[in-house]
């Protein structure tokens, strides 16, 4: 019984009841029977035992419909009809479970009908969930999956987060892969293995999502999930046999994992086979099941006949997992395979392989001593096997190769009398053979063992030399890193005849190379200390090997940062080498290096004197060496650091004499330039920038040091020491070179009409300030603030000459034809103030605004003080006067109006001198209101 059923019962008990009752009660109750919380106090209550309700889903499911026909408006009739359909989905259920005839067998479609029906009747009832659960499983036990699986769909779109999300994700899976939807079924286990919960339907939707994918062709994401289940069920478990030693399964379980192992194997067969496990094996939990992979897969080709396969899978799992305590067992299976089916030679290879994995030498036996001891009988019978066969095949080929087959096997011999009087002997001869046959790797190994770990004999020296002779033939055919590794131990073993033999008339020479395979595998210090072995011998080493040794000590001592060290060292060299030998030059480079190394070192520690020291002294100690011309440079470096512009400007002057082809020759100029700067030798300095910018191959660098070239020229004019011609000439270069950008290009015509204003050449000044304006004019995108402030200065210098114009008219008879022309000059005065105005750069427009009111005002004074005409009387003059103020009076106004405009700037923080000089105007033209100096000196300081 559901949860539900609970709450209606009573609720159906009592309508029952009520349905026989209901009228007598009515009739024969009164309202003095009615009961009052006094007389219930004091009533006592007989509960009588409750009696059994036979009651089936029949007879259930009546009295509820009946509780729906007498009772339409009941709030419990929606739960009512929810319970006839899970009754009668009981009902068909339970006949399913019966496995009852077709007459009286389950029937899902009644319980279908009343869920549509209350689905309809309460489509929006917070319980459809559950409705929609019931539905689709009613549907899917009549039949009819496709609609089922619809139902599904509107229950996990309809109500994501519905208690029901996992078992009808899983069962939508179902539908869809039993309909063979392979992708959408798969989609849908992906969903409940999504889910934040894991439910009972998690380990089912894996393996089925690995039959989706599988049943796809998408065999290797089929695997992902079918290991996800192996995960689950046999990671960790104990059991080292077949599948059947597992333990702690139940059967379905057991079922469950035989039949994702035979999937999983079909799947590896149809891809790469073995190669394909390791993919998949990503962590400790796959690890401890690894090796049934391997084992079902090979079970699979032997069904299949295919017995290579099956003995390389085997196989693939104890080279993948040599360590692996079943990997004797797999690889045993090789060999009784091979042998079982006529593969002898291959079954001879296998046993090879066998005895050297698990012999008494093994890894694996240190790593797994309980697998070792199972794997014993097989690897002595194998071992005597190998060595049978090999030593009987010797002995009637006479061959090479038998021969040294042989010596493979009975290296277990040697091994295993160590203190037999004849193994040395024996382990000599074997090494040999090893030398003889080329495997120098093995005979050196064979070597050393002869030399050092036998008590002292007569081939021991031998033995030890002829180990070094293996290393050397080993390096000849090896790859680049391996001959390293190769030096390495040839070093080592080197090092260890010499120990072991100091007397030895061959140690000088192994010392020596020994000492320069170290430093050839940048093991420095080492080197060093081999060498000074050499150096110290007694009797002494040959010259040559003295010379070697002293070059490596000064090498060393170079590579390591101690200079002063190889310096001395290199001197040694120096003098054990023949004056005619070509490696002096190379030697004095060092000894010079070494020199100027030192200088470097104090550079860096901060010493400059001691640097300037180092490297003056490369000039006396290696005179034509190439570093010689670095140190000079590095010399005046260091002078400048240290401020002494006139040693550094000596010493540059003379590098640029001297080595006039040095690459260093380009940074010469700049250096120099600094130099003169800090002397403040201007028209020097701006020389050298001159020079920067004709060398320097980036076009940018070369084009900014042309540029302060010119502006050292200015400052060199400005200071007296140059001329300004200089200095324009310099910005003539610079612009005819680098017309753009826009912005430098008008900048440098700016300081050309400047210098031409200064030398009172107007004409030139005024071409160009009319090609700046001109300039930033036509602009476009490349216009900056600094542009449109030289355009508005230039505009502002344009409108000089108009105004000159202007000034030129004087009103004086005839005053009619004077006095529109004057005022027609205005016209174009006002109209060249306004250009520079409305470029809105704040000081020009002050400016301008300052000239135009400044126009307006003298147009009316020259009014007022125009020519008058002749042969007035006395009141026509004084009528001729005040209609002359009349008319003045306008432009008078409008001056106060501009010079007004400009002082209310000050408010927003524009007080230059353009505004001053309107408030001294307007304290002329309204002294009433701007005369008062007190009051405007407090508004000019607060704006400030």
């Amino acid at each position: 019984m559901r949860p539900s059923d609970h709450a209606l019962l009573p609720l159906v008990a009592l309508m029952l009841a009520g349905l026989a009752g209901c009228a007598t009660s009515q009739k024969t109750a009164s309202a003095d029977d009615q009961p009052t919380l006094k007389s219930l106090g004091g009533r006592t209550v007989e509960v009588a035992k409750d009696k059994k309700v036979e009651a089936n889903e029949e007879k259930t499911i009546a009295a509820y419909r009946k509780f729906l026909d007498v009772a339409p408006k009941a709030p419990q009739r929606a739960e009512a009809m929810r319970r006839i359909g899970d009754l009668e989905m009981d009902i068909a259920d339970a006949r399913s479970a019966d496995g009852k005839g077709p007459a009286n067998g389950p029937d899902y479609r009644a319980a279908v009908k009343r869920y549509e029906d209350f689905l309809k009747t309460y489509p929006d009832d917070k319980g459809n969930d559950r409705v929609l659960y019931q539905l689709a499983r009613a549907q899917e036990q009549a039949g009819e999956l496709e609609t089922s699986l619809k139902t599904l769909d509107r229950l996990v779109a309809s109500y994501p987060a519905t208690l029901y999300r996992d078992e009808a994700n899983f069962r939508r899976g179902e539908l869809l892969f039993t309909l063979r939807d392979y992708p959408k079924a798969e989609k849908a286990y992906a969903t409940v293995l999504a889910s934040s919960q894991r439910t009972q339907y998690h380990e089912r939707s894996l393996y089925m999502q690995g039959w989706s994918r599988f049943k796809q062709g998408r065999l290797e994401e089929g695997l992902q999930s079918f290991f996800g289940v192996l995960d689950l069920k046999v990671a960790g478990v104990d059991g080292d046999g077949g599948l059947d030693t597992i333990v702690g399964l139940s059967r379905a379980d057991r079922e469950l994992v035989e039949d994702t192992f035979r999937v999983t194997s079909i799947s590896l067969a149809n891809l790469q086979g073995a190669e394909s496990i390791p993919a998949y094996i990503t962590d400790e939990k796959r690890r401890s099941y690894e090796y049934r992979v391997y084992e079902q897969l090979g079970e699979l080709y032997l069904k299949q006949d295919r017995v290579k396969d099956a003995a390389d899978t085997y196989s693939a799992f104890a080279r993948r997992q040599p360590l692996h305590a079943q990997a004797p067992q797999l690889q045993a299976r090789v060999i009784d395979i091979y042998q079982r089916n006529g593969f002898p030679v291959l079954a001879l290879d296998a046993k090879k392989d066998y005895v050297s994995r698990y012999g008494t030498g093994s890894e694996f036996r240190r790593a797994n001593p309980a697998g070792w001891e199972k794997a014993q009988p097989l690897v002595k019978t194998h071992l005597t096997e190998l060595a049978r066969h090999y030593h009987a095949t010797a002995q009637k080929s006479k061959a090479s190769a038998d021969y040294q087959e042989a010596v493979r096997w009975y290296r277990a011999y040697i091994a295993s009398y160590p203190n037999d009087p004849e193994t040395a002997q024996n382990n000599f001869l074997l090494a040999e053979l090893l030398y003889e046959d080329k495997r120098f790797a093995e005979a050196a190994v064979e070597y050393e063992k002869v030399a050092y770990q036998y008590p002292n004999h007569a081939k021991a020296a031998d033995a030890g030399y002829a180990a070094l002779l293996s290393y050397t033939n080993q390096e000849k055919g090896a790859a680049p890193a391996q001959v390293l590794v190769l030096q390495r131990t040839g070093v080592e073993s080197a090092l260890r005849f010499a120990k072991a033999f100091p007397k030895d008339s061959r140690t000088g020479t192994v010392l020596t190379n020994a000492s320069e395979k170290l430093f050839a595998l940048r093991d420095g210090d080492l080197a060093a200390d081999v060498a000074q072995q050499v150096i110290k011998l007694d009797p002494p080493a040959a010259p040559a090997q003295r010379r070697v040794a002293w070059t490596v000590v000064a090498h060393n001592a170079f590579d390591k940062g101690r200079f002063d060290q190889s310096e001395k060292a290199y001197g040694e060299v120096l003098a054990l080498t023949p004056d005619k030998d070509p490696a002096r030059n190379d030697l004095t480079e060092r000894l010079a290096a070494s020199v100027y190394k030192q200088g470097e070192q104090a550079r860096a520690a901060g010493d400059a004197k001691a640097a300037v020291g180092h490297f003056t002294r490369v000039a006396a100690v290696a005179p034509t060496s190439t570093v010689r011309a670095t140190a000079q440079y590095d010399a005046a470096a260091a002078m400048i650091g240290m401020k002494d512009w006139d040693g550094a400007t000596r010493a540059l002057e003379d590098f640029r004499q001297r080595f006039p082809n040095h690459p260093l020759q380009a940074d010469v100029g700049s250096k120099l330039a600094l130099a003169y700067l800090e002397k403040q030798q201007w028209s020097q300095a701006a020389g050298e920038f001159e020079r920067v910018a004709a060398t320097q191959k980036d076009p940018q660098l070369a084009r900014e040091a042309l540029w302060q070239s010119a502006e050292l020229h200015e400052k060199a004019a400005d200071a007296k020491s140059g001329s300004r011609v200089t200095a324009a000439k310099a910005y003539e270069r610079y612009l005819k070179q680098y017309p753009l950008p826009l912005e430098r290009g008008l900048e440098a015509r700016y300081r050309m009409a400047r210098f031409a204003k200064a030398d009172g050449d107007v004409k030139r000044e005024a071409v160009l300030m009319k090609e700046i304006y001109q300039g930033d004019l036509a602009g476009g995108g490349a216009r900056t603030d600094r542009t449109r402030y030289l355009g508005a200065t230039a505009a502002l210098t344009m409108a000089e000459p108009v105004v000159a114009e202007y000034r030129k008219v004087a009103l004086v008879e005839p005053l009619a034809r004077n006095l529109k022309l004057k005022k027609a000059k205005m016209e174009d005065a006002l109209k060249a103030y306004a250009v520079a105005a409305n470029y809105g750069v704040a000081d020009v427009t002050t400016a301008a605004t300052f000239q135009i009111a400044s126009l307006y005002q003298d147009f009316g004074q020259s009014m007022i003080k125009s020519e008058r005409p002749k042969k007035l009387s006395k009141a026509e003059r004084e009528q001729y006067d005040v209609l002359l103020e009349e008319q003045a009076f306008p432009f008078e106004e409008k001056a106060i109006e501009l010079h007004e405009t400009n002082t209310k700037r000050a408010a927003d923080g524009i007080y230059d001198q353009w505004v001053r000089n309107s408030f001294t105007a307007l304290g002329k033209l309204r002294p009433a209101r701007y005369g008062k100096t007190e009051r405007a000196e407090g508004v000019v300081d607060a704006i400030r």
